[in-house]
């Protein structure tokens, strides 16, 4: 292969909560991943690839920059560096591409707990350690109240134990931190997932090309991780009823059944959740061998 020839860089989390769900989604959407602890950017064995591991906070600035043609990163961090940016009146634009179904977190203010909550205006005037100083300042600003914040990178939940700010607003998960550190929950500022972007500025044609192979891919696994296929045995004068009871935005599919002039069998994609509820009222329709199973890739 040319070493001159275009490849498409991703910029990934080298460690941390979101790298496992990345390299998931990319190996099922058919991307042979060479990765290594010490390698920084890996290739892609069967397509013209480029993987750039770095730290989540530098995902966004690679893809604004130019630097990588498309990341996946958390809504929080994404939303922070454009503000940010926003604020210094350096370069922010990109494309969000996809919204991921992984990385789900919501950034929220916690107080100690002894504080006494009665609703935002009691946080008017405090101060508060944060990652995410322009988040705050946005939530802050659109519900009406004045904070302060001191910036931390890591280990905010003691700094209201030793007088650094009044409370925190960072990332929960269980809250389990938050409680061991004395803390409690009393706003949520803003709910997270994972999106893929895209630089905002034109790919070349090649670049597009790989682009275009890859992005139905991501569509495809998403879609398939939301849906199941739904097979079953149902009396042929009920399909009318079985039909109504199906979760699927595509038609049933009725094939059928050998020597079961009566029955017939019923496949289907469902796009919603699939209750037992639902399974108990198709028993009682008449419908048996009943199965439920999930999809790994999807297309068209």
């Amino acid at each position: 292969m040319s070493t001159s020839e275009p490849r498409l860089r991703i910029a990934m989390q080298k460690s941390g909560r979101l790298s496992e769900d990345t390299q998931k989604l990319l190996k099922l959407c058919g991307l042979k991943l060479n990765l290594s602890d010490r390698r920084l950017l890996a290739h892609v064995s069967n397509m013209p690839i480029d993987i750039m591991r770095v730290r989540s906070s530098d995902i966004p600035g690679l893809v604004m920059d130019g630097v990588c043609d498309l990341g996946i990163v958390g809504d929080n961090t994404l939303e922070e560096e454009e503000l940010d940016r926003q604020l210094k009146g350096n370069k922010s634009e990109y494309i969000r591409t996809t919204s991921l179904d992984f990385g789900g977190c919501r950034f929220s203010i916690a107080m100690p707990e002894e504080f006494e909550y009665t609703g935002l205006a009691c946080l008017d005037g405090l101060r508060f350690a944060t990652t995410y100083p322009q988040l705050l300042n946005r939530f802050a600003k659109a519900n009406g109240i004045n904070v302060e914040f001191c910036l931390l990178k890591g280990s905010v939940e003691v700094a209201p134990r030793v007088g650094l700010a009044d409370g925190i607003c960072d990332l929960v998960s269980t809250g389990a931190t938050l409680e061991a550190n004395g803390l409690k929950e009393v706003a949520e500022v803003f709910r997270s997932k994972a999106s893929l972007i895209q630089r905002a500025d034109p790919l070349c044609e090649e670049k597009q090309a790989i682009l275009d192979t890859l992005l139905p891919r991501v569509h495809g696994v998403m879609k398939a991780k939301e849906s199941k296929y739904i097979m079953l045995h149902a009396p042929k004068d009920k399909i009318a009823e079985v039909s109504k009871l199906m979760p699927g935005t595509e038609t049933p599919t009725i094939l059928p059944l050998a020597e079961r002039d009566n029955m017939v069998a019923v496949h289907v994609v469902a796009t919603e959740t699939f209750f037992w509820e639902t399974m108990e009222q198709l028993k009682a329709l008449g419908c048996h061998s009943i199965l439920v199973m999930p999809i790994e890739k999807m297309m068209g």
